[in-house]
């Protein structure tokens, strides 16, 4: 969309009337994608200009010998994403993708990032004309003819002619499903969308923050993965909290390094400590699945994607594909020596370089940025 289409699209919203019912749709339904069902199930039956349903795009497994989407749709758990956690009523499985989306307002992408250019193709077209997205999609998408990355909000918007906002905080699925406290950060870029989209999403133990600067906010869920990689491979390594910590440091310098590299304008170095930010880096290095199988990457000697295979569940992992993306745009633009974590990742997900080879490059990590 234009930013006069996405302005005109939030002076929209900003002045309907409450008497209009939202229907808003997920597209997207693993352990991620059924957290934020629960909450979004639960709220739209909160205020009365959102329409009950919420459809939930599933795309379709035999699980014990029966559909998930029959599962779902009549225990109300998603037993293979989500198991031990019950689903509000009206959340409703669908496998047919256009039947999910075609009459929804709102619609919440949660899928991994690779997948949202196939999933998003069908929907070309027979969206309602004032749809607008929210991504939870934590990745960079690939440019067409190997053009570089892109945003993924930003190949949303340009596949499906649509404004799309960003949700990226501190979220540890299965923590937010229990209720635990935590909190998170929608990144808007027109007016009206932030308290409608906060009204779908907050509970009491669900804290939205809303900010403006939104390329900021995705860039930092897409980066932190490459970050926790580097926490997970110091953990194989033993070497302890201190070095851990200074990865943590050191990969956040390189993520606002990044931005401020590549999506200068409108960048806030505030956002980096909301929780799309310094939070998100912390709890992804300490309890994330990118951390967890980096660990598992050095001590058993085993391939990401047999590691993915082996501990997953079907869930898939960003952090090295987005490290391999993120390399190839460094080198692309000739400034590797500049981000020397990001680098060291990608290499050794890779085996073109040993795990022991980590401290060195961040040895090299420049001093100002």
């Amino acid at each position: 969309m234009s930013s006069s289409d996405v302005q005109n699209a939030g002076s929209k919203l900003a002045h309907c009337t409450m008497s209009e019912k939202y229907k808003i749709c997920l597209i997207g339904s693993g352990n991620w994608g059924s957290a934020i069902a629960k909450i979004v199930g639960a709220n739209v039956q909160k205020f009365d200009y959102f329409d009950k349903e919420v459809k939930m795009y599933v795309y379709e497994e035999i699980v014990n010998g029966k559909k998930l989407t029959e599962i779902i749709n009549t225990e109300h758990e998603n037993v293979k994403y989500l198991p031990g956690q019950k689903l509000p009523a009206n959340v409703v499985a669908c496998s047919d993708i256009v039947q999910t989306a075609q009459d929804a307002d709102i619609l919440i992408f949660v899928l991994p990032h690779k997948f949202v250019e196939p999933t998003c193709k069908p929907l070309i077209g027979k969206l309602k004309q004032k749809a607008f997205g929210l991504s939870l999609i934590k990745g960079f998408g690939e440019k067409p003819n190997g053009g570089g990355i892109i945003l993924v909000s930003e190949m949303i918007s340009n596949l499906l002619d649509i404004h799309c906002s960003v949700l990226m905080g501190a979220n540890l699925a299965n923590e937010v499903a229990e209720e635990k406290f935590c909190e998170t950060t929608i990144g808007v870029t027109c007016p009206g969308l932030g308290k409608l989209l906060k009204n779908a999403i907050q509970t009491d133990n669900f804290r939205v923050s809303i900010v403006k600067d939104a390329k900021t906010v995705e860039i930092c869920g897409a980066l932190k993965n490459i970050v926790a990689c580097a926490a997970g491979f110091s953990d194989g390594l033993g070497l302890g909290d201190n070095t851990k910590a200074a990865v943590i440091r050191l990969g956040l310098k390189e993520m606002i390094r990044f931005c401020k590299l590549f999506y200068p304008e409108g960048h806030e170095q505030s956002t980096f400590f909301e929780s799309c930010g310094v939070a998100d880096l912390i709890t992804t290095c300490y309890g994330g699945r990118n951390r967890r199988l980096s660990e598992h990457f050095v001590k058993q000697n085993k391939s990401f994607e047999v590691l993915e295979a082996e501990m997953l569940n079907g869930q898939k992992l960003q952090g090295p594909q987005t490290a391999e993306e993120v390399a190839a745009l460094l080198k692309e633009k000739n400034v590797e020596d500049k981000f020397p974590l990001f680098i060291a990742v990608n290499k050794i997900a890779k085996k073109q370089i040993t795990v022991d080879k980590l401290i060195e490059y961040l040895r090299n990590e420049p001093e100002d940025y």
